[in-house]
C-alpha cells in the first residue's frame, strides 16, 4: 500500500500546492478529481473572459483601430480622460462700453461657448469639451461640459434603467412567486405561463414588442382606443425621447420576470412549513407571517435576485440595438450599446474596450456594495 508520504512526492506539483502537506490519500484523490471535472469550465472561462477582458484592459490604453494599417501606440489613460472628464463653467452675460448688460429679445445676451471650447489659449482646460446640460443661476448661466456627450448620456441611462428594473423587476416576481407557491389544481400550468417569455429570445421578444409600440398600427395603441372609446391619440412609444426608455422597461420587465420568479420560488420551498404553523398558533397573520417568516427566510435568496438583476440591467444591449438604436436623440444610449458601436462601427476599438474597463469596475462595485449592504450582521 503507498503510503501518504510517497503519494504526494509522485504527485503532480499542482497537487502538491492545492492539498496540505498532511491531507489523507483519499482527500487528494476526491481534489484530483474534483479539479478535473472543474477543468473544462475553467479552460472556457479563462479563453472567453479572463484572457479578452485582460487583452482589452491592455487595449484601452492605446489607440488601437480595429482595421488600420499603422501600428498601435500608447497613449495612456486618454481614451479614459476623454470618457470621464466633467467640468463646470459659468458664462457671464455680455455687457456693454457703459457696463451694462447686453439683452437679446427680452433676455439676456450670453457670449458663445465654443469661444471657450475651441482653441482659446486661456481656457486650455476646456478645449474640445461639448456642452451636456446647463441652468440659470442669478444673471449667470453654468454650464455642464463634458468630453463624450453620447457616453454620459448611455451612462445615466444605465443606471436609471437598472434603479428601475431592480426593485420592479425583483418585486413582481416575488409577488407572483408568493401567488404560485400554493397547492392549488393547474398551479404548473400558470407557472410555465410566467415562464415561458424566458426561453424565448431577447431578439425574437424585442421585434416582437417593437410592433406592440408601433405608432400608428401598434397593439398597445389599438387596445388603449378601444378602452378610451377612440378619445385616445396614438403615441410612437418608441419614437418619443420621453417614453422610449420606458417602453423597454416595461417590455424588459415581461420577458425576465419569469425566471427571478423561479429563483424565489425554490426560496419559499425551502422555508419549513412547521414555521408558518407555529406563527398561526401565536395568531400571526399573513402579512406577520411574510414579515416575520418569510422575508427572514428569503434572505440569501434575495441577495442573489438583487445582484443577478442588476447586472443583467447594467449589461442592457439586445433591446437597444433591435428597438431604438439608442434613439431618439439619444435617450435609450447604454454602455454596452457604446461598447460595441465603437468597438466594431466606428472601428475604435481601443475607445471600446475602455469603456468596458468603466463598466466592469461600475458593475463590480455596484455588486459589492450590495452585497456589504445585505451582509449578515451579528
Amino acid at each position: 500500500m503507498i503510503s501518504a508520504a510517497t503519494a504526494r512526492k509522485n504527485a503532480p506539483l499542482w497537487v502538491r500546492l492545492l492539498l496540505p502537506r498532511d491531507a489523507p490519500l483519499y482527500q487528494r484523490n476526491d481534489a484530483i478529481m474534483g479539479w478535473l471535472m472543474a477543468l473544462p469550465a475553467l479552460v472556457i472561462l479563462t479563453v472567453f473572459l479572463v484572457i479578452p477582458f485582460l487583452m482589452a484592459f491592455v487595449i484601452s490604453f492605446t489607440n488601437q483601430r480595429l482595421i488600420s494599417p499603422n501600428p498601435a501606440e500608447w497613449v495612456g489613460l486618454r481614451n479614459f480622460e476623454r470618457l470621464l472628464t466633467i467640468r463646470t463653467f459659468t458664462l457671464e452675460p455680455e455687457r456693454d462700453e457703459s457696463g451694462a448688460y447686453v439683452y437679446d429679445g427680452g433676455s439676456l445676451s450670453y457670449p458663445r461657448l465654443r469661444e471657450f471650447t475651441r482653441n482659446n489659449p486661456d481656457y486650455p482646460e476646456l478645449d474640445g469639451l461639448r456642452e451636456f446640460t446647463s441652468w440659470q443661476s442669478d444673471d449667470n448661466r453654468t454650464v455642464i461640459l463634458v468630453g463624450d456627450v453620447v457616453f454620459l448620456r448611455a451612462l445615466i441611462n444605465t443606471l436609471i434603467f437598472a434603479a428601475v428594473i431592480a426593485p420592479l423587476q425583483g418585486g413582481l416576481a416575488l409577488l407572483l412567486a408568493l401567488l404560485l407557491n400554493q397547492a392549488l389544481p393547474f398551479i404548473n400550468v400558470f407557472r410555465s405561463i410566467y415562464f415561458a417569455p424566458v426561453v424565448v429570445s431577447m431578439v425574437v421578444v424585442s421585434l416582437l414588442w417593437r410592433f406592440i409600440y408601433d405608432g400608428h398600427n401598434g397593439l398597445l395603441n389599438t387596445i388603449l382606443g378601444i378602452i378610451s372609446f377612440g378619445s385616445f391619440q396614438p403615441v410612437d412609444w418608441l419614437g418619443n425621447p420621453y417614453t422610449a426608455l420606458p417602453a423597454i422597461m416595461a417590455m424588459s420587465v415581461w420577458q425576465a420576470v419569469g425566471f427571478h420568479m423561479v429563483i424565489w420560488l425554490a426560496g419559499l420551498q425551502t422555508i419549513p412549513a412547521s414555521l408558518y404553523e407555529a406563527a398561526g398558533l401565536d395568531g400571526a397573520g399573513a402579512f406577520q407571517k411574510f414579515r416575520y417568516v418569510t422575508w427572514p427566510g428569503l434572505r440569501n435568496t434575495a441577495v442573489l435576485v438583487l445582484i443577478v438583476i442588476t447586472i443583467q440591467a447594467m449589461g442592457l444591449f439586445v433591446q437597444v440595438d433591435v428597438m431604438t438604436r439608442g434613439g431618439p436623440l439619444d435617450a435609450t444610449q447604454s454602455v454596452v450599446f457604446q461598447a460595441v458601436q465603437r468597438g466594431y462601427d466606428k472601428q475604435d476599438i481601443a475607445e471600446g474596450a475602455a469603456i468596458s474597463v468603466i463598466l466592469f469596475v461600475i458593475v463590480f462595485t455596484i455588486a459589492m456594495v450590495q452585497r456589504y449592504i445585505t451582509r449578515e450582521k451579528n
